[in-house]
């Protein structure tokens, strides 16, 4: 089903792979694009369980937006092992104004589509989406 506000449809395949992610660990991070000819979003990476918090940021490109979803494990204070699902709405500077509306505008659409997010975070450079950010957030 297309989103009202921007025209743009939610493959199958992004839930899906969400669900592998969210129950089965599958995956670290899954990295999602906008295809701007079919006006749909797709799964364009996704990270295998043994890649680093860098390996997802190097996902990233500079000057596009994504949708990412990043499986993040913490210890908390009390010594208690913890998982937060976090999803990050990447907008970098550098990426083409038309670009960032058009994410913008599917964003709330899509998010709804992965149910189990438990953390959201809007970057537009990597230090608004680094571990720190992300651990503060958890607690």
């Amino acid at each position: 089903m297309a989103n009202a506000a921007s025209g743009v449809a939610v493959h199958g395949d992004c839930k899906l792979r969400f669900l592998d992610l969210k129950a089965k660990r599958t995956y670290r991070y899954i990295v999602y694009k906008i295809e701007m000819e079919q006006k749909e979003v797709i799964v364009e990476k996704l990270g295998e369980p043994t890649e680093s918090y860098e390996d997802f940021s190097a996902a990233l490109p500079a000057d596009e937006c994504r949708y990412a979803v990043y499986d993040f494990d913490y210890v908390t204070d009390e010594n208690c092992q913890k998982s937060r699902i976090v999803f990050i709405a990447w907008s970098p500077d550098a990426s083409k104004v038309r670009n960032k509306m058009i994410y913008a505008s599917s964003k709330d659409r899509f998010k709804r589509e992965l149910d189990g997010i438990q953390i959201e975070l809007q970057a537009t450079d990597p230090t608004e989406m680094g571990l720190d950010v992300i651990r503060s957030r958890s607690n």
